[in-house]
C-alpha cells in the first residue's frame, strides 16, 4: 500500500467516551497502570502479550455468567490444545437468556410479510420447555439435534433448548436441497430433526416437509421431527411432531446446569464446494466469549440496542447475531429474499424498527452501489453502525455507504469465518474508518502476516493471515477426525504451530487490513500472486458489469488469467468493453492482472451465504473433478463452464 486511502469516518469524542471499548480500557489502564491514550494499537499489544489478563478481566467485565475457575490458559505446546478457561462451567443459554422481562427479545419478519415478537419473558419460558421436551425424550449430554430451518424465532427457540441442555446444535438453511442437507447431518447422526413445513423466497413458496421421507430414510440415527409452521395463518397435515403442542404441552425445566467451557454448542460446516463439508465443532464458552467481545467491545452493542444481520442458518453469521442477546440487546430477523419485493425492503426495515446495528454481507452493498439506490427518504437516524463481511468491501462500496445510506455512522468491515465462528479482523471506534480497509485485528487475537517462507512481512506487502498463539474460538475439535489428521491439514500444514487462516491480506499504513481474497483462489501467472479482489474491484466499477468471477487456467505450462463477467440487461461484451475493461486493469493494477480470456457469463456460481465460487470454476476450466455441488445456492451456473471450450 503506497498511499493512504480516504478518511471517511471518525467517531466524535462524546461516542468515544460512552463506549464499551473506553469503559474496558479504562479498567484495564486504572487495574494494571498503564495508558492505551484511546490508540487501539496500544491497546490490541497489551491484549496479545498478556493473553492470560485479557480473557480474564473481560470474562469480568462482560458479566459471562459462570464458575470462571482458576486457569485461563491450560497450555500445551501443540496450538490447538491449548485450552481456556479449562476448570470453568457455565450454560450457553442461561448467558443468552440475559433479561427475563416483558420487552422485546426478538422481533421476525419474513419474506411473506408477518411479523411477530417475542418478549423476553416469553423466551425464557418457551426455552425451558423445549429443554423439558428434550429430557422427556432422554436425550442426553452431547446428543445431536439437527435444525432444517429458516431464520425464525422458533429456531432461536430450538437452538437455546438444545444448548441449555448440554446438546449440540446444527443447521442448514431450508434452500439446501435434500442430498446437501444429509451430506452435513449424516455425519453427526442426530437424534431429533427440527424442521419447517415450508418456506418462502423471492415471492415464491417452497414446500420443506416433502423432502423429510428422503432424509430419514438416509439418516436412520434421526428418531423425531418437530415441525412448526412458516405461515401462522395455515395450518399442514403431517405425522410429526408439533412444535406448539410441545410447547402447550410440556412443563418448564428451570434448572441452567453449567457445563465445561469447552463443552461443544454447535457445528458448522465448511463450504463442501470441493468434497464433503468438513464438520467444525464450537465450545459453549469459546463462542459466547469470543462473540460477545466482538458484539460489545468492537460493534460498541449495548443493552437495549436493535441488532439485525441478513442471514440464513446455515452461515455463521446466524450464530454471530443470536449471541447478541447476551448483551441484553433485541435481535431482529428477516427470512426471505433481501430484494423482494423491492431493493429498499431491509431499508426500510431498519427504519420502521429503528436498527442501530445493520448486518450485510459486503455483496449486499455492492448490489445497492450498482443500482445507485439512495437511502434518503428512510429514518436511519438509530443507525449506529453497519457491518460488513462475507467478501472484501471494496473503496468504492465504503464511499457509496457514507454518501447514499448515512453519513454519521461507523462502518466496520469485518473478517473472520465458520473456522473461528467470529472475527480475526474487525472495526473499532478508537481509529478512523478508511475506504476500502478493515480497521484493525480483534482484541486478544496475535494476527500477523507471513510471507510463504513463515517469515513475518514487517512492510506492507501482501501475504499469509495468520495467529501466532492461541485464541478462545479456536474449534475444540473436527467432527469424526482420528489422529486430528483434519484440523491439522485445514489450519496447521503450511506453517509448523502456527495457525494459518487461507485469507491474502495486507496491511495499511493507516493500520489497517485489506484481504484481497482467499489464498486458495490467489491467481499466479508467470509466479507472481494476485489476489482477485482486486481484479473485481475494477471491473466491478463499470456500470455494464453487476458482477465478475475471475481464475487461473493451466495453459501452456503457466497460469493465465480468465475472467467472467455478468453483464446487465441490454449491454454486450464488444471487443471495445473489453479493451476497456483490460486498459482499466492495466492501468490501475498491473500489466499482470491483464485477463488473457474475458467472457460474458449468463449468472455467476455462488454459495448459499453468498460468496462467489472461484475454486469450483478454476477445478471445472482445468479439467478436474468437483464434487458436492449441494453447496451451490445456483449450481445450474456451473453448466455454462462445463461447456465451454477457451482454446
Amino acid at each position: 500500500m503506497n498511499k493512504k486511502n480516504t478518511q471517511l469516518w471518525t467517531a466524535s469524542s462524546e461516542t468515544i467516551k460512552n463506549s464499551n471499548i473506553k469503559k474496558f480500557s479504562n479498567l484495564i489502564e486504572k487495574k494494571y497502570n498503564i495508558n492505551f491514550e484511546n490508540n487501539f494499537q496500544k491497546f490490541h499489544k497489551w491484549s496479545v502479550n498478556n493473553l492470560e489478563k485479557f480473557w480474564s478481566e473481560y470474562w469480568d467485565f462482560g458479566e459471562i455468567k459462570g464458575d470462571k475457575g482458576s486457569q485461563i490458559i491450560s497450555k500445551d505446546k501443540i496450538f490447538h490444545r491449548n485450552k481456556f478457561f479449562k476448570d470453568s462451567k457455565l450454560n450457553f443459554a442461561e448467558n443468552l437468556l440475559s433479561k427475563n422481562n416483558d420487552e422485546i427479545a426478538i422481533h421476525s419478519l419474513k419474506e411473506n410479510g408477518e411479523h411477530e415478537n417475542i418478549s423476553w419473558e416469553q423466551l425464557n419460558i418457551y426455552v425451558k420447555k423445549l429443554s423439558s421436551f428434550f429430557k422427556f425424550f432422554d436425550l442426553k449430554k452431547g446428543d445431536r439435534i439437527a435444525g432444517y430451518v429458516p431464520n425464525t424465532i422458533e429456531t432461536i427457540v430450538s437452538f437455546l433448548a438444545t444448548s441449555k441442555n448440554g446438546l449440540i446444535w446444527s443447521s442448514c438453511s431450508p434452500d439446501f436441497g435434500i442430498q446437501g442437507v444429509i451430506d452435513r447431518f449424516k455425519q453427526i447422526e442426530p437424534k431429533i430433526l427440527v424442521t419447517c413445513d415450508q418456506y418462502n423466497y423471492n415471492g415464491k413458496k417452497i414446500d420443506i416437509l416433502n423432502r423429510i421421507p428422503a432424509i430419514l430414510e438416509a439418516i436412520p440415527s434421526i428418531k423425531k421431527v418437530i415441525v412448526f409452521n412458516y405461515d401462522k395463518n395455515e395450518s399442514s397435515n403431517h405425522e410429526y411432531e408439533n412444535f406448539y403442542k410441545i410447547l402447550e404441552t410440556s412443563n418448564l425445566n428451570e434448572e441452567f446446569e453449567k457445563f465445561e467451557f469447552n463443552h461443544p454448542v454447535y457445528i458448522l460446516y465448511s463450504s463442501g464446494t470441493t468434497g464433503v463439508p468438513k464438520c467444525i465443532v464450537h465450545g459453549s464458552g469459546n463462542a459466547l466469549i469470543e462473540q460477545k467481545k466482538e458484539l460489545s467491545i468492537h460493534c460498541d452493542v449495548k443493552e437495549n440496542d436493535r441488532v439485525f444481520y441478513f442471514t440464513t442458518t446455515g452461515w455463521m453469521m446466524w450464530n454471530w447475531q443470536v449471541a447478541a442477546l447476551s448483551c441484553g440487546a433485541s435481535i431482529y430477523l428477516y427470512d426471505g429474499s433481501p430484494f423482494f419485493p423491492s431493493i429498499d425492503r431491509l431499508i426500510d426495515y431498519a427504519s420502521i424498527y429503528k436498527f442501530t446495528l445493520f448486518g450485510v454481507g459486503a455483496k449486499y452493498i455492492d448490489h445497492l452501489k450498482n443500482e445507485k439506490f439512495n437511502s434518503k427518504q428512510f429514518d436511519l437516524s438509530n443507525l449506529r453502525t453497519i457491518t460488513s463481511t462475507g467478501s472484501p468491501l471494496v473503496s468504492e462500496s465504503f464511499d457509496y455507504v457514507y454518501k447514499h445510506i448515512k453519513q454519521d455512522l461507523h462502518l466496520s468491515s469485518i473478517s473472520g469465518g465458520t473456522d473461528v465462528v467470529g472475527c480475526l479482523v474487525i472495526g473499532n471506534i478508537f481509529q478512523p474508518v478508511f475506504s476500502g480497509e478493515i480497521q484493525g485485528p480483534s482484541l486478544g487475537i496475535d494476527i500477523d502476516i507471513f510471507d510463504d517462507s513463515g517469515k513475518s512481512i514487517n512492510d506492507y506487502e501482501k501475504g499469509e493471515l495468520v495467529v501466532k498463539q492461541p485464541f478462545p474460538s479456536m474449534p475444540v475439535m473436527f467432527w469424526n477426525d482420528p489422529g486430528e489428521k483434519k484440523i491439522l491439514s485445514a489450519y496447521f500444514e503450511k506453517y509448523q504451530n502456527t495457525w494459518h487462516h487461507a485469507d491474502y491480506i495486507q496491511k495499511t499504513k493507516n493500520d489497517g487490513f485489506i484481504i484481497h481474497g482467499r489464498s486458495d483462489a490467489t491467481l499466479k501467472p508467470g509466479g507472481v500472486r494476485i489476489g482477485t479482489a482486486e481484479i473485481y474491484r475494477q471491473v466491478e466499477s463499470f456500470d455494464e458489469v453487476t458482477e465478475a468471477l475471475v481464475v487461473g487456467q493451466n495453459y501452456n505450462d503457466d497460469v493465465r488469467i480468465v475472467l467472467f463477467v455478468k453483464l446487465r440487461e441490454n449491454f454486450e461484451l464488444t471487443e471495445d468493453f473489453v479493451k476497456k475493461i483490460k486498459s482499466k486493469i492495466r492501468t490501475n493494477c498491473s500489466p499482470r492482472h491483464v485477463p488473457s480470456v474475458i467472457k460474458n457469463c449468463p449468472d455467476i456460481p455462488r454459495t448459499k451465504s453468498g460468496k462467489i465460487v472461484e475454486i469450483a470454476v478454476r477445478k471445472i476450466l482445468n479439467k478436474e473433478t468437483i464434487t458436492n455441488v449441494e453447496a451451490l445456492a445456483n449450481p445450474e451456473a456451473l453448466d455454462y463452464f462445463k461447456n465451454l471450450d477457451l482454446q
